[in-house]
């Protein structure tokens, strides 16, 4: 399979994509949201109304510009399950973030995350990470690779000792960057049925939907989930036939940008930590990297060095059941 992200000293060029100073999400759409029908859609792009505001105005400030460059995007959830038509569905959220006074530019498809135009993003991601072992870790559990684990410190020793053939003392697992009591999370990235057929986990697709937005993702030094625009002739009929990528906005500022905002119902903060985790122990392309700095520090910006740094989270309350 195609590998997403190459060492820069083996291809001539990375290729630059246009930058938003901030792209902001404004919700994921999952089966139990459209169950509620348009009134539930209402409903949420009105909570995530000021939140955005919010978010725009903090943009404002951190640019100095009168009239930052953001773009929104949405995700539609068609991966763990697929759910009415693009067709049905995407007037419905268009006319519900109208009238909450917003405008959704980008709509993306979950399953794009798993795989884009044939290349295998969510495995590519997988192989880019490396593991921060804890001071004092023993090796004891098998590689990511291997175990489809990744954890933010050391965990907790088995409660047997090969060596000595007896019960060793209970140690609570920890977190490698504690702040004097720890946080230890432990994310599954994905699971195998018997037949051999991968799931990736919901944190693994949401890391490789933050690298993307952070235009951070390349195959072979190209850019990889670029938005087409929607069709003239309305939304077809199958997700499969839906682009992974659609720009509904044709007059919206680029997608991918310097940092990313998500306003996301509080269900999702545990997904979210997890999401953390992962950026930090992902190895992303240096070429893009690099490129993306010069060109922030040319327009007097400074992103932070770390990726997980230029992500940030405004968590709001549940629309109603």
């Amino acid at each position: 399979m195609t590998d997403v992200f190459r060492e820069t000293t083996a291809q001539s060029r990375t290729t630059a994509v246009p930058l938003s100073h901030l792209s902001l999400e404004l919700g994921h759409l999952y089966m139990e949201d459209l169950e509620g029908g348009p009134d539930r859609l209402r409903e949420l792009f009105t909570l995530v109304r000021p939140w955005a505001d919010a978010a725009r105005a903090d943009a404002a400030a951190r640019t100095g510009a009168a009239r930052p460059r953001i773009s929104t995007c949405f995700l539609v959830d068609d991966y763990f399950s697929r759910f009415s038509t693009p067709a049905e569905l995407l007037p419905l959220v268009a006319d519900a973030a109208e009238r909450a006074g917003l405008v959704v530019d980008y709509l993306a498809r979950e399953s794009a995350c798993a795989v884009a135009d044939k290349v295998p993003l969510a495995q590519s991601v997988a192989h880019r990470l490396v593991e921060s072992p804890p001071p004092g870790s023993y090796g004891a559990r098998p590689p990511v690779s291997e175990s489809g684990w990744l954890a933010n410190g050391q965990r907790s020793p088995s409660g047997r000792s090969q060596a000595m053939r007896r019960t060793a003392p209970w140690q609570p697992p920890s977190e490698t960057a504690a702040r004097r009591h720890s946080v230890f999370l432990d994310v599954e990235l994905w699971d195998d049925d018997k037949d051999g057929n991968r799931t990736w986990s919901c944190p693994l697709l949401a890391a490789v939907w933050q690298l993307a937005r952070l235009g951070l993702l390349r195959n072979e030094g190209e850019p990889v989930l670029l938005p087409r625009p929607a069709s003239p002739g309305g939304h077809p009929g199958s997700w499969d036939e839906l682009p992974p990528l659609t720009q509904l906005n044709p007059a919206a500022a680029p997608f991918c940008a310097y940092r990313t905002c998500s306003v996301l119902p509080a269900r999702f903060l545990p997904v979210e930590h997890a999401v953390r985790i992962i950026l930090d122990q992902t190895d992303v392309d240096t070429g893009a990297v690099e490129q993306i700095a010069a060109r922030a520090h040319a327009e007097g910006i400074e992103p932070p060095d770390s990726v997980a740094d230029r992500v940030s989270y405004v968590f709001c309350p549940e629309p109603s059941r």
